[in-house]
């Protein structure tokens, strides 16, 4: 109990510093201001998930239900003739019309709607990410060098050529195939009675959170182990910086949280990139007392990921 309670502040101090990073929208601003493709790539991201795909959700919702409700009414006596009324088979029928004709407007508008928005956004967010990142290089803008300071900035030897190559691309396998399963580990945590829903909201901000820092990470060559690290050894930081993310999912339906977090996702990948992590974390050490404890976020995960690399004999990897 006494363990527990030395490691709250500094878990506190160091969620409280994250978020407080992650809301740093004005480097948005910033960032835009100094790349014209970066301001037309979340210029269109709002266009796509914003107007379209959310406007289109509203359209629904005050428009076109409504009218169905007016033409299609669900109540006997908001029907124009009394002889209607007489036969409940029409109420039925009414019903069965109106919820089949939202069902097509979902299956021929808004579901593709998402497919397309899911793949063009993805395309985007990798070009946002590396014009944002090219700013910092370039202009160590809000005073970010080309990589965060201490560990993760010393160089390290890499091998050359095609085994430099090899690496990055077994590395990129094992990193999508990690996060697959690390994803599918917190979705099945949220079924859990009781907590399950409190250990979804923390895992799914740790997990938004890498997924705005890895941009970074690939951009600077940062290693998998070095990255993996860094995230497990400061958990209580980067569960505070994805938390501001992942809040619409608790709040709304599923395609309006998937609408208003394909719009916020963007900015929190800008404001990853503004950030020095490493230096944030070092600075407040004196804040608090003790030492957060390392948490194996990924620990079922890099076992489970071991085991399925190790069904295809060119693909095992060391840990």
């Amino acid at each position: 109990m006494e363990s527990l309670a030395s490691q709250a502040r500094p878990a506190a101090v160091l969620w409280l510093a994250g978020f407080l990073q992650a809301a740093r929208l004005h480097r948005v601003v910033s960032f835009c201001a100094s790349s014209r493709a970066l301001f037309i790539r979340i210029a269109q991201c709002f266009l796509l998930n914003g107007l379209i795909f959310l406007g289109s959700l509203l359209t629904l919702k005050s428009v076109v239900i409504p009218t169905l409700l007016w033409i299609l009414p669900e109540q006997c006596n908001q029907m124009g003739g009394q002889h209607l009324c007489d036969h409940k088979a029409a109420i039925a029928i009414y019903s069965f019309l109106r919820s089949g004709l939202v069902e097509i407007f979902y299956v021929f508008w808004f579901y593709p709607l998402y497919v397309f928005s899911f793949i063009l956004s993805t395309l985007w967010y990798n070009d946002i990410a590396k014009h944002a990142l090219e700013v910092v290089k370039s202009k160590s803008l809000d005073s970010t060098r080309a990589l965060d300071a201490h560990n993760i900035t010393e160089p390290e030897e890499q091998p050359e050529g095609f085994d430099r190559v090899a690496l990055g691309i077994g590395e990129q396998v094992y990193s999508i195939l990690l996060l697959t399963i690390f994803f599918v580990e917190v979705s099945v945590i949220g079924y859990i009675p009781y907590f399950g829903k409190a250990m979804n909201f923390l895992l799914l901000s740790l997990m938004y959170a890498y997924y705005c820092f890895e941009y970074k990470w690939n951009f600077f060559a940062v290693s998998l182990n070095k990255r993996l690290d860094l995230f497990e050894s400061n958990w209580a930081f980067f569960a505070g910086f994805g938390a501001p993310c992942v809040l619409p999912i608790f709040f709304f339906s599923p395609l309006t949280s998937y609408g208003l977090m394909a719009i916020l996702y963007p900015l929190f990948v800008l404001t990853a990139a503004g950030t020095q992590a490493e230096q944030v974390i070092d600075e407040l050490k004196p804040a608090h007392e003790g030492k957060l404890q390392r948490i194996p976020v990924f620990f079922v995960a890099k076992r489970l990921t071991t085991q399925v690399l190790q069904l295809f004999p060119a693909g095992q990897k060391e840990e």
